[in-house]
């Protein structure tokens, strides 16, 4: 396994992150799943409170107890599942993040987690209320550090000017590019780690029949498919072309890749030891359509 550093928090993780979102609810499936990803080098498990209502945490924990101390926890807070089932409230205030570290602390059966995000965030947020109930949390030793799950480069911003923290998850695949014009030179300069998520674009740029995309048609996006599946070679193959893509950019330090069997953590640890992409190669992929561009919370 190969590992970077997550920008200014003293870790190092691998370049293939867990996303836990996806696990099965079989919890004896899912654990000999996490233990062969832990035993393949594998340090990084992504969850989030609301994944599952809770449950997901509560597997992750479970299976993780063992290795505690060789691996990485990431969970996230700002969603609240609504009473009546029909979706999602958006609450991203000290009271809330402080007692949803602790439903996650017990779920997770641990005395801390290591990167601790916003799931999400707005402009209109009490930003500097959310950054101390983090800071907080810090101090009390209950999170090592703190990151934010956004795409929002109004968001980001702030975060970076008044905060420390550590990472931004973001989407970032062939299919979206979004994150180069500003955000992604921005996270390097001030030394912050980029989590990738949503590198196989949903499965359109390797097995999933072509549809919209974003502003792309479903012929662009075939466009884009066929482009990676031109590049497969021995030992390399759609998937690991695509991870391999978002990668190459220097300011991400690992793809969060959704896992729920045993062939879809196989077909990413491929990627690890897979030839890398040249410069040729990655420039002709992005040659191949004109990058998306934010046009909203700029």
């Amino acid at each position: 396994m190969h590992y970077r550093p997550l920008g200014k928090s003293g870790f190092s993780i691998s370049i293939i992150g867990f996303g836990c979102m996806s696990l099965k609810k079989n919890n004896n499936d899912n654990e000999r799943v996490i233990h062969h990803a832990i035993a393949s080098g594998i340090n990084y498990f992504d969850t989030a409170d609301i994944y599952q209502n809770g449950e997901n945490e509560v597997c992750l924990g479970k299976a993780v107890r063992p290795f505690r101390n060789k691996i990485i926890i990431a969970s996230k807070v700002g969603n609240m599942i609504k009473q009546d089932g029909t979706g999602l409230a958006w609450n991203p205030s000290k009271p809330h993040i402080i007692a949803s570290a602790e439903t996650s602390l017990k779920r997770l059966q641990t005395d801390y987690i290591d990167l601790y995000q916003l799931h999400g965030g707005t402009i209109e947020d009490p930003i500097d209320e959310t950054i101390d109930a983090f800071e907080t949390l810090k101090k009390q030793g209950k999170i090592r550090h703190f990151g934010i799950s956004s795409i929002r480069p109004n968001v980001i911003r702030e975060y970076v000017k008044r905060s420390n923290m550590v990472s931004v998850m973001m989407q970032y695949s062939l299919l979206d590019r979004r994150p180069e014009e500003t955000i992604l030179p921005l996270l390097e300069e001030n030394n912050i780690g980029v989590l990738a998520r949503g590198c196989l674009a949903s499965g359109l740029l390797i097995d999933k029949p072509p549809r919209a995309f974003l502003s792309y048609s479903s012929e662009e996006v075939a466009k884009a498919s066929n482009a990676i599946s031109t590049l497969r070679i021995a030992g390399r193959d759609s998937t690991q072309i695509a991870i391999r893509f978002s990668l190459s950019q220097q300011a991400i330090v690992s793809a969060i890749v959704g896992i729920r069997s045993m062939e879809q953590l196989e077909e990413a640890i491929k990627t690890v030891y897979a030839p890398a992409l040249t410069q040729y190669e990655i420039s002709y992929l992005k040659n191949i359509l004109k990058p998306e561009r934010y046009q909203q919370h700029r």
